[in-house]
């Protein structure tokens, strides 16, 4: 047990056990995903309502970047809103470097930077939330996640927090590359609302898209409800 008390020690068997609670804490995180399509990428959030006395309106776990690229966070609220602060900072240096935001991978290679700094120095403590960052730059449409320990990957579809193992299973028998943006959408929600209904819930999800050409959209409750049917 001497071993997970400090985040700079490695167990025995080559672990970080610091690095492996703050995963934990992340799958006891509202459920999101994000899925690309023909042409753009769509972000879907499930919204954990801890009390009926909380403003719904006040709970938003998609949160835009820059223009052209949006994120959705799983696990510690907190500690994402200073990531989701640093990646804006971020954004906008590259744009002031490069004159627009070239290459989306920069920018979360960045963010993933600042998380794995947080995993080898004593005094701190890993940062206790994934994030999946979504946008179009000008290879095309981009969809990345990144972990407590500062590990990114590219996927076509991928699912963070309570039921990602539910959620990834779906997508990976009914995802199709050449997929429109309503039945992108539709799938994911329908993926959520399959993962939810086996834990007995399901809420309305709160859903996003960025499309070639067009800036960050945020989906109304209404149209929400009408793709859920």
């Amino acid at each position: 047990m001497a071993y997970d008390r400090a985040i700079t020690v490695f167990s025995p068997d080559g672990r970080l056990f610091q690095v492996e609670y703050a995963r934990e804490a992340v799958k006891k995180g509202s459920t999101a995903l994000g899925i690309k399509f023909k042409n753009g990428v769509a972000l879907i959030s499930d919204k954990k309502v801890r009390s009926r006395l909380v403003e719904q309106n006040s709970m938003e776990k998609i949160q835009l970047i820059d223009d052209y690229v949006a994120t959705v966070t799983s696990g510690l609220v907190a500690d994402a809103r200073v990531l989701v602060d640093y990646s804006r900072v971020a954004a906008q240096q590259e744009k002031i470097t490069y004159g627009s935001l070239v290459n989306i991978e920069n920018l979360v290679k960045r963010s993933a930077d600042q998380m794995q700094q947080y995993t080898q120095y004593g005094g701190v403590r890993p940062y206790g939330v994934s994030m999946i960052f979504a946008g179009v730059d000008s290879i095309g449409p981009r969809l990345f996640d990144c972990d407590p320990a500062g590990t990114i990957n590219e996927y076509k579809a991928v699912a963070i927090g309570a039921l990602r193992d539910q959620v990834t299973a779906f997508l990976e028998k009914e995802y199709n590359e050449d997929i429109s943006e309503t039945d992108a959408v539709k799938m994911a929600i329908k993926s959520l609302k399959s993962a939810s209904e086996e834990n007995g819930e399901f809420r309305s999800p709160e859903v996003a898209t960025i499309v070639e050409g067009s800036k960050f959209r945020l989906y109304s409750k209404e149209e929400v409800e009408k793709l859920s049917k």
